[in-house]
């Protein structure tokens, strides 16, 4: 079932999510659900409170990346060779009560987006590498390093489990620059193609 993707200006995206078992209710629909709105938004990865839950999950499949480089002219300059290529198409991870044990390497930036903030898009600086503790969906636990995308993917859910957002590591002035787009998306005023749910306080 395809869910409704909450957007920026909702509470839930600021918790710090709670660290579940394998009892928790109906978590491998969630897991299948989860997947299915990250599929129907084109996205490459998806936490829990994006779909209203503050809990300690989130889902990744890079496989996007790979296809997009895939449509590009064959030159020279292809972004990806052919093991980058072949590691974002096979990868695919459900990460259960994530731990990041370290963030090393060189600070390299890409432009990042959200599809809880959707049209837009900034530059984004994170460290090129991660190890991270976490459980799959079967509650088998894992300690593992991630370089490259998928290590930044994996920065960019975790940080949405942390109750943080990609716009928290810009800088003032481009915050500045976007609030108007933030404050709208806030309101409601969006253009996505994908199902969202904006938050309404209650009175």
């Amino acid at each position: 079932m395809i869910l409704p993707i909450v957007v920026y200006g909702d509470p839930v995206l600021r918790k710090v999510g709670v660290a579940i078992d394998k009892d928790y209710p109906n978590l491998d629909k969630l897991i299948s659900d989860m997947f299915e709105t990250m599929y129907n938004a084109a996205g490459v990865g998806l936490a829990a409170p994006q779909v209203g839950k503050a809990i300690r999950l989130f889902i990744v499949d890079t496989e996007p990346f790979a296809e997009s480089d895939d449509e590009e002219e064959d030159d020279d300059d292809n972004e990806f060779t052919k093991e980058e290529r072949e590691e974002l198409m096979a990868f695919k991870r459900v990460f259960i009560n994530a731990r990041i044990i370290e963030e090393t390497g060189k600070e390299w930036k890409f432009n990042e987006g959200c599809l809880s903030i959707p049209r837009i898009r900034e530059d984004v600086s994170r460290n090129e590498e991660v190890t991270i503790e976490y459980y799959d969906e079967k509650f088998k636990k894992h300690k593992e390093t991630f370089n490259g995308l998928i290590a930044r993917v994996i920065q960019h859910e975790y940080d949405h489990i942390e109750g943080k957002l990609f716009t928290d590591k810009i800088s003032s002035l481009r915050k500045k620059l976007i609030s108007g787009k933030l404050n709208d998306i806030s309101k409601g005023k969006i253009n996505a193609d994908y199902k969202t749910k904006v938050y309404v306080a209650k009175k």
